[in-house]
């Protein structure tokens, strides 16, 4: 009797939380719709309509920096590729240094060193209470722009060079550097993706996978032809150059997103019980080995979450490279673009169909490897 009586109560909560649900999905919609007929509406009045066609028409501007062919002869459409695929560059550079510093200064935090540990903890406290736009700013102007000029550039180990206009590498190139490069990535892909099934989850994927992918780049560096940048009249010749406006962009959201990285670290590894710590000791592991080998991978399960926030905080941080006029979406797309082409709702919505659509795929990606770590630890 009591059992129907619950199944009864639980079926009465189930219809009154479906009920709920498709009121506030209809509530969605019809607000949705309100905007959307307001929107047509207001554009009718004016005599415009929505129309993405422009897309299509001759640009006719430069982007002084982009990693993919351009000119003024393309298409505003291909414009979008190429200020996201600078975005998403500046976006990659900015999560791997955000990551490493992140994790360098949670460990000085951590540290029994009060030097190294008062140290992390001045930067934190510096860093997090200032604007993030103004730290973009400072390295733009009072650390970049005071460089020396081309001829009295930095010179670093022979090959790289630093200057006003930015920083001058060696790129590789060659059809072996690519195949070696692409073959490396794909296995540590696979490998990752397919561990628990090769039978190897006995060794965390954190300790061997970087290694791999670092010897697998050695290997196609040195099967690359390198193009060593030469000063040749006024500029640089050859090489890959990295404009200012990139490195003050890297430098400012890197360094101020690594605090709160660090500080979620931290917790996470505070939140692991010092069990774990005493028992990896007690088998003959240093701290070191103990702290890479059984500590952070454990702790990786509280922190997939805060550092999901991070990330995606990452991406959208870009466009503050519209400020020192980087080339990433912001500044092209809806700067340039929306000036030329006047199509300004159908710019705005490009633009962040853009980053919704880059950020839910982060977001779902980083929540696959949150489950798996999840399922890992039962």
């Amino acid at each position: 009797m009591k059992q129907r009586i619950k199944a009864r109560d639980w079926q009465g909560r189930n219809w009154q939380g479906w009920a709920w649900q498709g009121a506030a999905v209809l509530g969605v919609a019809a607000l949705a719709w309100w905007f959307s007929r307001n929107l047509s509406l207001n554009l009718a009045a004016r005599g415009m309509q929505v129309d993405y066609s422009f897309l299509l028409q001759r640009a006719g501007f430069d982007i002084p920096f982009r990693l993919v062919d351009w000119d003024g002869s393309y298409s505003y459409g291909w414009a979008l590729y190429v200020s996201g695929v600078n975005t998403l560059f500046a976006a990659a550079l900015i999560i791997v240094l955000a990551s490493l510093l992140g994790l360098l200064l949670a460990l000085m935090r951590l540290s029994g060193n009060p030097l190294a540990a008062g140290t992390a903890r001045a930067i934190v406290e510096l860093v997090r209470n200032t604007p993030q736009l103004t730290q973009i700013v400072f390295f733009y102007i009072a650390v970049l722009q005071v460089l020396p000029p081309m001829r009295q550039s930095i010179n670093w180990f022979g090959g790289a060079f630093l200057n006003v206009r930015g920083l001058f590498l060696p790129a590789p190139s060659g059809g072996v550097y690519h195949a070696i490069l692409g073959a490396t990535c794909v296995a540590v892909v696979l490998t990752a993706v397919f561990w628990r099934r090769l039978g190897w989850q006995v060794v965390p994927r954190l300790v061997v996978l970087p290694p791999v992918l670092v010897l697998g780049a050695v290997a196609a560096g040195f099967a690359a032809s390198w193009e060593i940048p030469s000063l040749r009249g006024f500029n640089f010749v050859g090489g890959l150059r990295v404009p200012p406006e990139l490195l003050a962009l890297v430098l400012g959201i890197g360094i101020y997103t690594s605090v709160f990285i660090a500080e979620s670290i931290r917790a996470a590894i505070e939140g692991i019980h010092r069990g774990q710590s005493e028992a990896a000791r007690s088998l003959g592991l240093s701290a070191n080995q103990a702290m890479f080998l059984v500590i952070l991978p454990q702790a990786l399960r509280i922190l997939i979450p805060p550092l999901t926030s991070q990330y995606l905080n990452i991406i959208k941080s870009t466009t503050l490279g519209a400020a020192i006029a980087y080339p990433e979406v912001l500044q092209i797309f809806a700067r340039t673009v929306l000036n030329q082409s006047g199509r300004a709702v159908e710019v705005m919505t490009l633009v962040l169909g853009v980053f919704l659509a880059v950020n839910l795929l982060t977001s779902a990606a980083m929540n696959a490897w949150n489950r798996r770590l999840v399922l890992q630890g039962r």
